[in-house]
């Protein structure tokens, strides 16, 4: 599976994964990464971030492979600024949403588009969301949200999450999945669209089918990703559900340098000193 640099690609989650609590990307993970693209590896991540709010990590980390956004609603190229694959939900997920926000007035709201992020519910936890991405929403009622979502995602406490993921329940919507990405985010996705779709739509698009995907992620909407992979690598921090389908559960946390470890990994099965 290891034979060639150059036919690895190293992706990562980065909430919980690559990045720390701080979200300032620890030093030895950067330098280990860049470390592996300077001797041929592709490093790439992927995010339910929108560019937006993953863009203000790129001047500290390069990326030499297309990236995943919206949970696996897009495939995006950085250097050409362009998308090489999308999918967004279905129209009718506005009224989906202004159903939720009308009957959970306490829980916060913002709708993922291309180019901006758009917020019809403001609360305490969407306005503490904003500011860890450092995007500047759109505030403004639902019905003047363009159309063309990649998704939508709840801000809640977690001691709230329980009630409101059985609100949704028990209104049995079909043709969007709903998935929890954090103890605090419960996101409106496409139906079967997850990072792990991206990840095997990239190696056909990409041209990348002789390539070792090595997967890191920590949380329940990396676990189709992870399955995607070669090889699947989790931090220590990682929830058992994740834990239970990696090959690799590293002694280091998100805290610690996890990504570092990850490249240690690799060229542990590489024979690279």
């Amino acid at each position: 599976m290891f034979e060639d640099i150059s036919k690895v690609l190293l992706i990562t989650d980065m909430d919980g994964t690559f990045l720390p609590s701080s979200k300032i990307p620890g030093q030895a993970s950067v330098a280990a990464v860049n470390d592996l693209q300077s001797r041929g590896g592709k490093f790439s991540i992927a995010t339910g971030r929108a560019i937006q709010a993953a863009g203000q990590y790129f001047n500290s980390v390069s990326v030499n492979c297309p990236i995943i956004m919206c949970n696996g609603g897009m495939i995006y190229d950085l250097n050409n600024k362009k998308q090489i694959y999308d999918v967004f939900v279905p129209s009718y997920t506005r009224e989906i949403t202004a159903q939720i926000l009308r009957d959970n007035p306490d829980v916060g709201c913002e709708v993922l588009t291309l180019d901006k992020v758009y917020v019809p519910q403001m609360t305490p936890m969407e306005a503490a969301h904003n500011v860890i991405c450092k995007v500047d929403p759109v505030i403004c009622d639902i019905s003047e949200i363009p159309e063309n979502w990649y998704k939508v995602l709840f801000a809640i406490e977690p001691e709230k999450m329980e009630r409101l993921m059985n609100y949704v329940k028990s209104h049995n919507w079909t043709g969007v999945d709903f998935v929890r990405s954090s103890k605090e985010y419960y996101e409106i996705l496409p139906t079967d669209i997850s990072k792990g779709f991206a990840l095997s739509k990239m190696r056909e698009v990409c041209h990348m089918e002789d390539f070792t995907f090595v997967a890191m992620g920590d949380y329940n909407n990396d676990i189709e990703m992870l399955k995607a992979a070669d090889v699947a690598i989790c931090p220590s921090n990682a929830v058992d559900e994740v834990k239970e389908v990696c090959g690799v559960v590293l002694k280091e946390s998100c805290e610690e340098d996890a990504a570092a470890a990850a490249v240690r990994y690799i060229y542990k099965k590489l024979d690279i000193l």
